[in-house]
């Protein structure tokens, strides 16, 4: 699961197509850079491993799994990879395609006669191609309030039939968002099609094969020994935070792994499905593996002329693009608090995989690291990445705290604004989010959402029919606004909701919800 804001995914999309050293480091140099990225983007944790020309040429863990514990990281320490498990979940049905359990171009109503889009135009022909590439015409994060935060009671079943409850946003098969939900009814697929659960299927086809052996998918994960602990340094000082729990998410984010085994996974992905003594077997054909590193849906490359990038797009769970010449294979993962990048350029026999444990500095650290390191191999100068990166999310920060503090500024403002709590009071519902209650408690307003228990929290007046709502699950930063619409006698009968930092991560999408209230 990919989990960052809007504003912070326009920059690192700057950041991760562009490249900045003359040498290509040394490990001595990778370890001061490491240290020095930990300490000035406050991170507790972090490991990184490149492989180079089918060796590992450096792996190491820097930092702490917990800053409790005090347990040091090193090579197999364990982190969730999120949405760096989107290519495994693209692998596991290459391997069913060459199979010939299924075809790329199959309608996925053929193997999921439930499945319903927004049309039935759009329903009768989604293929699993458009499972995987993003270009369903709905907006992003459509849906992931579903499982964000975690301890939600939504099913496989709940998101297979939500899709006709949501908006398009642009025509069908026109525009890249990013969407996490699609990829669980991928896993769906996966399962109907291999008789075993997703999970079972991943763990026994692809990291058992390759030998990835602290390696689970998730409700699998046995060993919890060397497992990173998520933290968050938002506030301004590391702490740990609630990890999150993968439930029926895996096929979208649910992997653990560490980058001692995720550098057999760079280097298969390398070799194009080969692996092995001497490269001998194979997990998936190559023909499918060209279809996996082929564009499928067309992004805008990066303009900077410094970096000469013709193109960018997304295949199948890999972003695509160039860099002063060379092909560029990577994607991002995002949890709270754990956040995570694989880079590979296929021209250079080359991949970098880093692997964090703090929230936002995690991201900060991984895009850093990773283009000065891709920067020694692509021979442009030192760009001082770190302290580049530290400046834009400090100041991307504090924009975004701004909007914050204005609106809870607003709130102690107007505090003894009498309102009649009984207009408000009631049970609204949505198509595809369910039920939430609108209540007394202590003799305030609170709102709770009956089937995701985390979000539960106090309303305070804002302005008008405009609440502003602190939940209790602070982890990540997800507060919201909602405004009720009332009838003429001034009962409320709709909720419109919103985040209201615009750094708030996507997967929060309050605006997505349409909420009636029922009798």
């Amino acid at each position: 699961m990919k989990k960052r804001s809007k504003s912070f995914l326009a920059v690192l999309f700057i950041c991760l197509t562009s490249t900045a050293s003359f040498a290509q480091l040394s490990s001595t140099k990778i370890d001061s850079l490491m240290q020095e990225a930990l300490q000035k983007f406050k991170v507790a944790g972090a490991a990184i491993a490149i492989v180079k020309d089918g060796k590992i040429i450096h792996q190491k863990g820097y930092g702490v799994n917990s800053i409790v514990t005090k347990q040091a990281v090193n090579e197999n320490t364990n982190f969730q990879i999120a949405s760096n498990t989107k290519a495994f979940t693209s692998a596991a049905l290459a391997i069913l395609e060459d199979e010939g359990k299924l075809k790329w171009t199959d309608k996925v109503i053929d193997h999921i006669p439930e499945f319903k889009m927004y049309n039935d135009y759009v329903t009768a022909n989604f293929t699993i191609l458009d499972l995987l590439t993003h270009r369903s015409g709905l907006g992003l994060g459509v849906g992931d309030l579903m499982f964000f935060p975690d301890g939600s009671n939504f099913t496989v079943n709940d998101v297979v039939t939500s899709f006709q409850h949501f908006k398009a946003v642009s025509p069908f098969r026109t525009q890249f968002d990013y969407d996490n939900l699609l990829y669980i009814v991928a896993g769906e697929v996966i399962a109907r099609e291999s008789g075993m659960s997703y999970e079972q299927f991943v763990q026994q086809r692809i990291i058992t094969p390759l030998e990835m052996n602290r390696t689970y998918v998730g409700s699998l994960l046995k060993d919890k020994s060397n497992l990173a602990v998520s933290h968050s340094s938002e506030s301004g000082t590391i702490k740990t935070i609630e990890s999150y729990a993968i439930s029926t998410a895996s096929a979208a984010g649910g992997i653990y792994s560490n980058v001692s085994d995720l550098s057999k996974w760079m280097i298969t992905q390398l070799n194009k499905g080969k692996y092995g003594v001497d490269m001998q077997s194979t997990l998936f054909s190559e023909k499918n593996h060209n279809e996996m590193w082929r564009i499928h849906t067309v992004e805008q490359a990066n303009p900077d002329p410094r970096y000469n990038s013709h193109f960018a797009g997304y295949g199948l769970g890999f972003e695509l693009g160039d860099s002063k010449g060379n092909f560029k294979v990577s994607h991002t993962g995002g949890l709270p608090g754990m956040l995570s990048i694989i880079t590979m350029y296929p021209d250079m026999n080359l991949g970098i995989v880093i692997l964090t444990n703090t929230e936002n500095g995690g991201a900060g650290l991984f895009s850093a690291v990773t283009q000065t390191i891709s920067d020694s191999y692509l021979g442009l100068d030192d760009f001082g990445w770190t302290d580049k990166m530290v400046g834009w999310m400090n100041e991307g920060r504090n924009q975004g705290d701004d909007v914050t503090k204005e609106v809870w500024n607003k709130v102690e403002a107007v505090k003894n604004t009498k309102i009649k709590n009984q207009d408000f009071i009631g049970v609204y519902e949505d198509n595809w989010f369910g039920k939430v209650e609108v209540f007394l408690k202590d003799k305030k307003l609170w709102m709770k959402c009956l089937r995701s228990p985390k979000l539960n929290g106090p309303l305070a007046f804002y302005d008008a029919n405009t609440f502003a709502i602190k939940w209790e699950y602070q982890a990540m930063n997800c507060d919201a606004m909602a405004t009720f619409t009332a009838d003429e006698t001034g009962k409320a009968q709709s909720i419109k909701m919103k985040g209201i930092s615009p750094n708030i991560d996507f997967s929060f999408d309050f605006q997505d919800l349409d909420l009636k209230r029922v009798n």
